[in-house]
């Protein structure tokens, strides 16, 4: 008997974030950090490990299609923390600090080998293809929240 694998749509799109997710949050919890604080971590690192404090918040707004207000908020818990710090030279940048490095690092390579294990024996070319409709549908939507 055959099994049909099933139809992407956004079910299946939401279960897999959602589990992968909750894979995410259990190496968080350990190291003390948020959901929120680690997406806010991650775009500091993406942008060089220096960014203006201004594109930080539009960046990570626009990916957690969230309120500025609660990524400033994020942004200030990290400071707190001395993870996250104004970057001397420039007060309207912000950086990593070294401790935040290390602490991205460690949850990185933890995710790391989560997501090998999700992925293994997946094929190279299955994977391009869910990439490339997975931007597509992530473009079009946002198309479609700038229209409203």
């Amino acid at each position: 008997m055959t099994t049909l694998a099933p139809t992407v749509d956004g079910r299946i799109i939401a279960l897999a974030h959602y589990a992968g997710r909750s894979l995410l949050k259990g190496v968080l919890t350990r190291h003390g950090l948020t959901f929120h604080q680690s997406v806010v971590l991650r775009a500091v690192v993406l942008a060089g490990e220096s960014t203006g404090r201004d594109q930080l918040v539009a960046d990570v707004t626009g990916s957690l299609k969230t309120d500025a207000s609660l990524v400033c908020e994020v942004i200030g818990e990290l400071t707190e923390a001395r993870l996250l710090e104004e970057d001397p030279a420039q007060a309207s940048r912000m950086r990593l600090t070294d401790v935040g490095r290390r602490l991205c690092e460690r949850t990185t390579a933890e995710t790391a080998e989560i997501s090998a294990r999700l992925y293994a024996g997946v094929p190279a070319g299955e994977l391009a293809v869910a990439g490339r409709v997975l931007s597509l549908v992530t473009e079009r939507a946002n198309a479609e929240l700038a229209d409203s």
